[in-house]
């Protein structure tokens, strides 16, 4: 959090979301609907472990925007990219909802007792307009006016639809909440991945047929890269144990284990450490990249794991992971963690946080799991934090 502290807060409203290593802005009018609420989730996580008023000052800031500048009354949505303020995109993300249901849930936790109201209307909007009660799952996309619905159906963000849901969840008890992330959880875990090989495909048809060919030629796109996803899959195997602490069902360590076992063997990568991004249904690799939300995500869910089975192959891969981070990931100069490198660990570029890519949403998220157990564990052996 250090890191963004000293440039994040734009007085003019909202946040800046482009750092470069050192810290400095650079593109200081882009404003994304993603980034806009990580952070405000950043800052109330960082108000809940530190108790410092000062991020929740912060998170409130992030707040306002959100309910000022992104939100679009006349036509029920949130804008999805602003420059400068002014909307350049409308277009309606279920990925963005998501965001937005997490991000309300979490400002509720962290004190914030309006975030009610917006967290029941985001869940409304995305129950009326983008729920597919005959697939069992979100559509992923409509135009502004809501008056087309994309085709497209995709799992990422039906998964942070899953992992939304079970953070409304655990501040509202509702169960709603519990119950969606449920019926998410067995559609893509249970009922896609035994017709993709056990594994989590990213792209579907309109049908719910496995889409094996889109993105095929764009196998780095961002928020649809084509094949198969390692931090995907353990971040399923994370959300399974979460929903796993609600509805104990043994099905859910099982196949949170099989998810994390197959991509871990397949993408970890063992002359120069790390894991790489994707894979190809035959198991080769199709993208050789390193990314930081891949590695938080992965020793997360090898803590996880480790808890609910007690196989010890999990701090091992624990430590493998952290030890990765720590020695490639994390900027030990100016703070936070490197958005991708190169197979060698190299870097592309200076520029280290992106709009809509990057604001170390995934590495305090995956950190905090982590501190929770620990610091659990210590107290059901009686030590001292």
């Amino acid at each position: 959090m250090d890191f963004y502290a000293p440039n994040i807060i734009d007085e003019s409203g909202g946040y800046f979301h482009n750092f470069r290593d050192d810290g400095s802005v650079f593109d200081a009018g882009e404003r994304h609907l993603v980034s806009s609420g990580r952070m405000v989730f950043n800052f109330c996580k960082a108000f809940e472990v530190f108790g410092d008023e000062v991020y929740k000052q912060r998170a409130d800031h992030g707040l306002k925007y959100l309910r000022e500048v992104h939100w679009q009354p006349e036509r029920g949505g949130f804008a999805w990219v602003l420059r400068d303020n002014v909307p350049v995109d409308e277009t309606n993300h279920c990925y963005g909802l998501a965001f937005m249901v997490l991000t309300f849930a979490t400002a509720l936790n962290a004190g914030f007792v309006g975030a009610r109201r917006e967290l029941d209307r985001v869940f409304s909007i995305m129950e009326e307009r983008l729920w597919l009660e005959e697939f069992g799952l979100y559509a992923d996309e409509a135009t502004a006016d809501w008056s087309e619905m994309s085709d497209y159906r995709g799992q990422n963000a039906n998964m942070h639809a899953c992992e939304a849901m079970l953070a409304a969840y655990e501040v509202t008890r509702e169960a709603r909440y519990l119950e969606r992330a449920y019926v998410l959880t067995r559609k893509f875990v249970i009922e896609l991945a035994d017709a993709a090989h056990g594994q989590i495909w990213e792209h579907y048809t309109k049908d719910l047929e496995i889409d094996w060919e889109y993105n095929k030629n764009d196998p780095r796109n961002l928020y649809r890269p084509w094949g198969f996803q390692p931090g995907h899959q353990a971040e399923w195997a994370k959300l399974l144990l979460t929903l796993y602490r609600y509805i104990p069902e043994e099905w859910m360590v099982e196949r949170a284990s099989h998810l994390f076992d197959r991509a871990l063997d397949i993408c970890w990568d063992d002359e120069y450490g790390g894991i790489f991004y994707g894979y190809a249904p035959n198991g080769q690799i199709c993208d050789d990249d390193k990314y930081f939300w891949v590695i938080a995500e992965s020793f997360a869910a090898a803590a996880l794991l480790a808890d609910a089975t007690s196989e010890s192959k999990y701090w091992d891969w624990y430590d493998r992971i952290w030890g990765y981070a720590w020695s490639h990931m994390v900027d030990h100069k100016y703070g936070a963690w490197y958005r991708v490198l190169r197979r060698d660990n190299s870097k592309y570029s200076d520029r280290k946080s992106t709009a809509g890519g990057k604001c170390d949403y995934h590495t305090f998220g995956a950190c905090l799991e982590v501190y929770k157990l620990l610091t659990s564990e210590n107290r059901k052996a009686g030590q001292t934090q």
